[in-house]
C-alpha cells in the first residue's frame, strides 16, 4: 500500500520541479513509510512513498517500463498479477520485477485502458505514456483506494492520495464549497461527487481520466459499475456452494504477501467468516486482533475470543476507554474533509492495534452494502412492499399529514417511533431511502442554517445525488436500488474512506475480501429472497456460513463499534459544544443560525435531550476548517 501524487501540465510541457512533487509525497509519508521517489519530465512529474508488501526489494516506484516508453506511480494490490503476468509474457512481454506494478505498465501497453477490467484488486494509479504524451488516472471498481485532483489556473492538474498532497501546492485555492456542507450535514462525510473544497474533486470509483499535454481535462470515464438486473437461478444448497467458493477465492487471493498478514476479528458474521477461511486455507494460525471497551454494553470481544478460540488463531485484544475523546482532533488531520462516522475512533485504534504484529490485515467491510445486511435495506424492502400497494396520491396525503404531526420520540419503544417511517412510507423509494441514510434529516437541516448560507445554497439539496443513482440504477427492485446506493454512494464515502485513513495513518495495509467484485456481482444477482427473509439481511451467507460459526454469531442483532459520544459532549467536550455558536471558526462563517445551534447544545449539555450526533457533526467540521485555514 502507498501514496502517489504528481502534477501534469495540460497546456504545453512546462517544466515540473521536483521538489513540489516532493513536499507532496512529504504530506502523505504515513501512507509510504518504506520508500520514496520522484520522476519528473517535460509537462509531467510522478511522485511515491512506499509501503513495501509484494516484492519487497525488486519494486521501487516511480517504475519505469522496461521499453522506457511508460511509468508508473500506483497505490494498491492487484491479486490476479500472477496470472496476468503469464498472459503478458505469452504475447511478448518481459519483466525485471517480481510485484503487480510492472505487471500494470505492461497491461497498458498491450491493451491500453482495456488492461483495467483484467485488473482484479483495489488501485488507484498514474501511468505516464512518452510515447502518446498521456497520463491515465484510474481508480478501482468500488473506490477502496482514493484519488483527489484538481485543476490549477494555469492548466496544470495536480493528483494525490489524500486532500492533504495538493493542500502543500501553493496554487491550489483553499475555497470552501457551501454544497459540500449540505452534503456534510446531510450524510455525516463529504460524499464522492464532492469535496470540501471548490475546485478539488475525487476521480469517481470504476472510472478513469486520460490527460494529454495539448488538450483541457476531459471529464472522467466510467469502465465498470455493477448490475442488479439479472438473477440467478437455483435452490439455496446450490447458490450457497457457488457463495462459498467465491468467498474461498475472495479471502485466500488476498492473503498473498511477503510481510506479516492477519485479520480483525470483531465477533460479526462478517469478520469471523474471513477468519474462518483463512483458518481453513493456512496451515499456520492466523493473526487476529479486536479491541474491546471497558463498558460492558459496548464490548463485544468475548464473541471475538470465542471465534478466535474456535479457529485457533494467534488473537490480541486490547481494552481501550470509551472516553477517547482526545482522538476528536486528530481524527480531523487524518481525514482533511469533515467526517462525523464515531467509529473511525475505534477503527482507528483497531488498526492502531493490528500494526503491532502485522502489515497487512483483512476486513469483514463490504458484505452489508452488496448482500443486504443493513437493517435500513431490510426496511427498505418492506416499505417497498407497501408503497406498492397504496397510491401515491394516498400515500403523501395520508402517511404524510401523519408522519408531520407524529411527535419526534426516540427515548420511545421502537415501535412507537413512527415519524421517520411515516415520512418515509409518504414518498418515493428514493425519498424514503434518502432518510434512511441522512444523519440529519432535510427538516432539521433548513433550522439550522443562516439566511446567507440559505441563498449560497440555492436550489440544491444534498438528497438529490442520491436520488439520481437511484434512479439510473440497474435494478429490478427497491432493494436492488438501496443496495446499488449503498455501493456507489455511501459505500466509497464513509465506508472505505474510514477504513483507508485510519488504516494507513498506522502504515497499515487493510484488503476486503468481501469486496471481491466476481463475489460482490454474483451477490447482486441473487433473488431477494436469498437475500433478505423475514427480519434477516444477508440471508444466503448466514445460512452458507453455518458449517464454520455459531447460531449466536450468526444471528445476533448488528452492532458495530459504538462510542459515547453523547456523554463527551456533555462531559469533557461541553465547553466545546456550548462555543460551538459563539466562537471558533464555525461560528465566523455566519453559516449558521446561531441562537438555534446555541439552544441545541445547551439542551444536550443539561441532559435535556440527545443532539449528540448533529453536535459531532458540528464540531467535526469547525476542527476540518479550522485545518483547512
Amino acid at each position: 500500500m502507498c501514496g502517489i501524487a504528481g502534477i501534469v501540465h495540460t497546456e504545453g510541457f512546462k517544466p515540473v520541479d521536483p521538489d513540489r512533487i516532493r513536499r507532496m509525497c512529504d504530506a502523505i509519508a504515513h501512507r509510504g513509510p518504506d520508500g520514496e521517489g520522484v520522476w519528473t519530465a517535460p509537462g509531467v512529474g510522478l511522485g511515491h512513498r512506499r509501503l513495501s508488501i509484494i516484492d519487497l526489494a525488486g519494486s521501487p516506484q516511480p517504475m519505469m517500463a522496461g521499453e522506457g516508453d511508460a511509468v508508473i506511480v500506483f497505490n494498491g494490490e492487484i491479486y490476479n498479477y500472477k496470472a496476468l503476468r503469464r498472459e503478458l509474457q505469452d504475447l511478448g512481454a518481459q519483466f525485471r520485477t517480481d510485484g503487480d506494478t510492472e505487471v500494470i505498465l505492461q497491461a497498458w501497453r498491450h491493451w491500453g485502458t482495456a488492461c483495467l477490467p483484467r485488473l482484479h484488486g483495489m488501485f488507484a494509479f498514474a501511468l505516464h505514456d512518452l510515447r502518446q504524451r498521456t497520463t491515465l488516472l484510474a481508480r478501482d471498481r468500488f473506490g477502496v483506494k482514493p484519488l483527489f485532483t484538481a485543476r490549477l489556473a494555469d492548466g496544470a492538474v495536480i493528483f494525490g492520495s489524500e486532500l492533504k498532497a495538493l493542500l502543500t501546492h501553493p496554487s491550489l485555492r483553499r475555497e470552501i464549497d457551501p454544497l459540500a456542507v449540505e452534503d456534510y450535514l446531510a450524510w455525516g462525510y463529504v460524499p464522492d461527487h464532492r469535496s470540501i473544497l471548490r475546485g478539488v474533486e475525487k476521480l469517481p470509483a470504476g472510472h478513469y481520466q486520460l490527460l494529454r499535454a495539448d488538450a483541457p481535462a476531459p471529464a472522467p470515464v466510467q469502465w465498470w459499475d455493477i448490475s442488479f438486473a439479472e438473477r440467478e437461478n437455483g435452490n439455496a444448497d446450490d447458490l450457497g456452494a457457488h457463495l462459498l467458493h467465491h468467498m474461498r477465492e475472495a479471502v485466500t487471493s488476498r492473503m498473498v504477501s511477503d510481510v506479516p498478514l492477519g485479520a480483525f476479528l470483531s465477533g460479526g458474521v462478517d469478520s469471523s467468516s474471513v477468519v474462518a477461511l483463512m483458518a481453513e486455507a493456512s496451515s499456520n494460525p492466523v493473526k487476529t486482533c479486536s479491541i474491546g471497551f471497558d463498558v460492558a454494553a459496548l464490548d463485544e470481544t468475548a464473541y471475538a475470543d470465542r471465534i478466535a478460540a474456535q479457529f485457533g488463531t494467534d488473537h490480541s485484544k486490547r481494552t481501550v476507554s470509551p472516553d477517547d475523546f482526545a482522538l476528536a482532533d486528530r481524527l480531523a488531520g487524518m481525514f482533511d474533509e469533515p467526517f462525523a462516522d464515531a467509529s473511525a475512533l475505534p477503527t482507528y485504534r483497531v488498526c492502531e492495534l493490528a500494526r503491532e504484529h502485522v502489515t497487512v490485515a483483512l476486513s469483514g467491510d463490504g458484505a452489508d452494502e452488496a448482500f443486504a445486511g443493513y437493517r435500513r435495506q431490510v426496511f427498505q424492502h418492506r416499505e417497498e412492499q407497501v408503497r406498492g400497494l397504496l397510491p401515491p396520491a394516498l400515500r403523501g396525503q395520508l402517511l404524510g399529514g401523519l408522519g408531520r404531526i407524529w411527535p419526534k420520540a426516540d427515548w420511545a419503544p421502537r415501535p412507537l417511533r413512527a415519524k421517520t417511517t411515516l415520512l418515509s412510507l409518504a414518498g418515493s423509494g428514493e425519498e424514503g431511502y434518502a432518510r434512511a441514510l441522512a444523519v440529519t434529516a432535510p427538516e432539521l437541516r433548513e433550522t439550522l442554517y443562516s439566511d446567507d448560507f440559505l441563498r449560497l445554497r440555492g436550489e440544491y439539496r444534498a438528497e438529490q445525488p442520491l436520488y439520481d443513482v437511484m434512479r439510473k440504477a440497474p435494478a429490478r427492485s427497491g432493494l436492488d436500488r438501496a443496495q446499488y446506493a449503498d455501493l456507489k454512494f455511501y459505500m466509497p464515502g464513509d465506508i472505505l474512506t474510514k477504513v483507508d485513513r485510519a488504516s494507513m495513518a498506522v502504515s497499515l495495509e487493510a484488503r476486503e475480501p468481501l469486496l471481491d467484485h466476481r463475489l460482490v456481482e454474483f451477490g447482486a444477482r441473487l433473488p431477494e429472497r436469498m437475500r433478505v427473509r423475514g427480519s434477516t439481511g444477508k440471508w444466503l451467507i448466514k445460512q452458507t456460513m453455518r458449517r464454520y460459526l455459531p447460531q449466536d454469531v450468526l444471528f445476533r442483532p448488528k452492532m458495530g463499534f459504538v462510542t459515547p459520544i453523547a456523554q463527551w459532549l456533555r462531559g469533557p467536550l461541553s465547553g466545546e459544544t456550548l462555543a460551538l455558536s459563539a466562537s471558533g471558526t464555525l461560528a465566523r462563517t455566519g453559516w449558521f443560525d446561531a441562537a438555534r445551534i446555541d439552544k441545541l447544545a445547551k439542551a444536550h449539555v443539561t441532559g435535556r435531550a440527545d443532539h449528540s450526533r448533529l453536535i459531532w457533526q458540528l464540531l467535526m467540521l469547525q476542527k476540518s476548517l479550522d485545518r483547512l485555514g
